[in-house]
């Protein structure tokens, strides 16, 4: 069911209020679900969610029984490119996924109601592994983790097409990466969230605080490995390379293109379990195929354990210090991907990247610098997704400084030596042999 004629932009008002007070944003929620569905909401509850970080999500009763709301709110996306949550295109692909009972698609008043289930998100599944592994339970995590991305990997295949310029710049995805890096009218470089988040800001970090001038155009050096790119290289290149006109060479698959953890259900019975997708906000039919599988690849995987959905609890797990030489800052620091973050990249790179990036090599839609725009991708994942700076909403100056080494690691390349990102690029290169 699609309403007819929405008031624009309640839904940024609603979460700016939960930000505040998840109690303040029931009443206007409510009058919003009543408006827009002719319901009426019983028992209407706003969900404290740490991965809740540009959307909201709760639950209430009607007559009809228990639902579960989900929306995604941007900023000015009254006047985004695009429609968001076209939620048949999944489904139509044969991927598995929960369809909304209700619906409404249109721009500042984006929301899927959906019956509520009694199973976990596999984000909550994770988290538990995060802070205790149990092999037993990471192997069933992992094999549903393989079922899905050979379903995923099937799809990306049996739809991977040549796009143009304008059905590449059409896609929602875009919401997600290059559009938070500017203003669209008049068009303005830097601006959007990484002006607001970042440019004449200052960092406190551990023993320092740094300007944006000085901080951005500093290489990082972490655990010794000292890395090609600065923070302002990247975010300048990532300007360049990911206008989504600029994302055609590579053609397009139909995507979900945000499937993060904390939008997938985890099914489980006895030793198996089965993962399926929801909130499909940024789903289409000709994503850029190098984007598809970008904010999978940080969000569940990269992002953990807990520096950007939990900082505070990364603060005491982890460590991080650094040290200042001219033109370098010099981190050293404990964290690291626990072990089921390990085994989903493994299993990501060999049951979805390789296969996708195989196919556009024998395709010959496979551009050089694949290397380039992944990394890039992987890069404005945490940047903008986030505020990175210690104080803004949750992060520490410990949790700041984590963020700003991955950023860096999954967006640059080390001048010398390899990490975690140089040999998952290793491992998903099409013209690598098996077995190397």
């Amino acid at each position: 069911m699609t309403p007819d004629n929405p008031t624009p932009s309640r839904t940024a008002h609603i979460r700016a209020l939960a930000l505040r007070d998840p109690a303040a944003a029931e009443a206007p929620l409510a009058a919003l679900l009543a408006d827009l569905f002719a319901i009426k909401p019983l028992n209407l509850t706003v969900n404290l969610d740490q991965y809740s970080l540009n959307s909201l999500n709760g639950f209430f009763d009607t007559q009809d029984g228990a639902f579960f709301f989900k929306f995604h709110q941007e900023e000015g996306e009254e006047g985004m490119a695009g429609e968001y949550y076209r939620a048949d295109i999944l489904a139509r692909a044969g991927l598995p996924v929960d369809q909304p009972v209700l619906m409404s698609t249109l721009p500042g008043e984006q929301i899927l109601i959906y019956r509520r289930r009694d199973e976990p998100r596999f984000s909550d599944v994770l988290r538990t592994l995060d802070l205790a592994d149990d092999p037993v339970s990471r192997a069933i995590a992992v094999e549903a983790e393989r079922q899905l991305s050979q379903s995923l990997s099937a799809t990306y295949r049996d739809t991977l097409h040549p796009i143009s310029a304008a059905e590449a710049s059409a896609e929602p995805i875009h919401r997600l990466f290059h559009e938070r890096l500017i203003d669209r009218a008049p068009y303005a470089f830097p601006g959007g969230r990484y002006r607001d988040f970042y440019v004449g800001q200052s960092f406190p970090l551990p023993g320092h605080v740094l300007e944006w001038d000085d901080l951005s155009t500093r290489r990082f050096t972490v655990n010794g490995l000292t890395y090609a790119s600065t923070l302002g290289e990247l975010f300048t290149a990532a300007e360049e390379r990911l206008r989504p006109e600029h994302l055609a060479d590579a053609g397009g698959v139909v995507a979900h293109g945000d499937a993060h953890n904390a939008n997938v259900w985890f099914s489980r019975e006895g030793e198996r379990a089965t993962l399926s997708y929801f909130d499909p906000a940024f789903a289409g039919e000709h994503v850029p195929s190098l984007l598809a599988e970008i904010k999978t690849s940080f969000h569940n995987i990269f992002a953990h354990p807990f520096w950007l959905y939990e900082p505070s609890l990364a603060s005491e797990w982890f460590s991080a210090e650094m040290a200042l030489e001219p033109g370098r800052l010099i981190v050293e620091t404990d964290w690291r991907l626990s072990p089921i973050r390990a085994e989903l990249l493994a299993v990501k790179a060999r049951e979805v990247w390789r296969p996708l990036l195989a196919d556009l090599k024998n395709s010959n839609m496979l551009p050089p610098d694949w290397r380039q725009v992944i990394r890039l991708g992987l890069f404005l994942c945490p940047t903008l997704v986030m505020n990175l700076r210690a104080g803004v909403r949750a992060h520490t100056e410990i949790s700041s400084l984590i963020g700003l080494c991955v950023a860096v690691m999954v967006g640059s390349a080390p001048v010398e030596g390899d990490d975690t990102v140089t040999r998952f690029l290793e491992a998903i290169d099409p013209d690598r042999r098996p077995g190397l």
